[in-house]
């Protein structure tokens, strides 16, 4: 049998498109960018604050007692209630208190100052950082930078009674 010199190419071209497929050769990497020039107008990525999340809820505890950080280190906490009693009856908020604070003469005074949200007026210097309080399924974050002084910042929840039940804690600066 003769085959027409026309035809074998089609013909080569007819069993190269039924033959089985060979995987693609990968691609050449890309060459990687040249290096921008240094102008002091580019900045490297700058890391967010470091994020806590405490949950509170009818036991009157938060979810951690101690939380360390670095002096002037950046911190945001994330407070979320999973409580089901009514914000009325048990509210929770944090409050973290200034070095050498007496948390228990700052809770006296909180107990009576609802009308801004358990934070004392005279006594808001003494307050480093706070969350609103929070009733069931409610959340509140609050940004804010560590001290610069090491030691003990005792974090508490103001609503009156829940302090002298337990919930409190230490943020530890080292």
């Amino acid at each position: 049998m003769r085959f027409s010199p026309v035809l074998f190419p089609s013909l080569a071209l007819l069993l190269a498109a039924c033959s089985p497929k060979q995987p693609a050769a990968a691609p050449a990497p890309a060459a990687a960018p040249a290096p921008a020039a240094a102008t002091g107008s580019a900045s490297a990525p700058v890391a967010g604050p470091r994020v806590i999340d405490l949950v509170v809820g009818d036991n009157m505890k938060f979810s951690l007692k101690t939380i360390t950080a670095s002096p002037g280190e950046e911190l945001t906490v994330n407070l979320t209630s999973n409580g089901t009693l009514p914000k009325e009856a048990m509210a929770h908020n944090f409050v973290l208190l200034g070095k050498d604070v007496d948390s228990d003469a700052f809770m006296q005074s909180a107990a009576t100052a609802k009308a801004t949200d358990y934070i004392p007026p005279e006594l808001a210097d003494q307050v480093l950082a706070h969350t609103k309080p929070l009733g069931p399924r409610q959340h509140d974050t609050i940004t804010f930078k560590v001290p610069a002084v090491p030691g003990e910042y005792e974090y508490v929840c103001t609503f009156p009674g829940h302090a002298l039940q337990g919930m409190r804690g230490m943020l530890i600066v080292k």
